[in-house]
């Protein structure tokens, strides 16, 4: 069987061929194919080795909605802030960046008190910030655990 080794010099297409190690050994199959079958490995030698490079169109649209149904999780952390959600105030969803940057307080009322961080994934680096913005404004309203966060960090 022929092999397709990875280029890191080359733009793929869905239709593409590669091949990569697996637990059974390499496997080739088509970029589109690879979507479906470990859309997070994927994504990571797109985004975090920078090794894979792909039509954005054709291949990372659609494997950002695979990574979403595949690993929740992992698309949550990819996500962060950019996460679409249905926040108070707002008549359809929204970039959770916006409340987050607009009404810090709002935010952390609906992110930490309202049971919702499952829902946005906040870097320790977001939550020192929200934090502190929080606290900075309006003290009364924080859990005692993250304003020990801020005074700690």
């Amino acid at each position: 069987m022929e092999t397709y080794p990875l280029d890191s010099e080359r733009t793929y297409l869905s239709s593409d061929f590669l091949t990569l190690a697996c637990e059974e050994g390499d496997v080739t199959l088509k970029i589109g194919e690879w979507l479906l079958r470990d859309p997070v490995r994927i994504h990571r030698l797109i985004i975090k080795e920078k090794l894979l490079h792909v039509d954005q169109a054709e291949v990372f649209v659609p494997l950002i909605s695979k990574l979403r149904r595949a690993d929740f999780e992992y698309y949550k952390r990819i996500t962060g802030l950019k996460m679409m959600i249905d926040f108070p105030g707002f008549s359809s969803e929204v970039e959770a960046k916006i409340p987050y940057d607009t009404d810090p307080i709002a935010f952390y009322k609906w992110w930490r008190k309202g049971k919702n961080e499952s829902r946005v994934y906040l870097s320790p680096a977001y939550q020192f910030k929200l934090f502190q913005k929080v606290m900075s404004m309006e003290p009364k309203v924080m859990l005692r655990k993250d304003i020990d966060y801020v005074k700690n960090f």
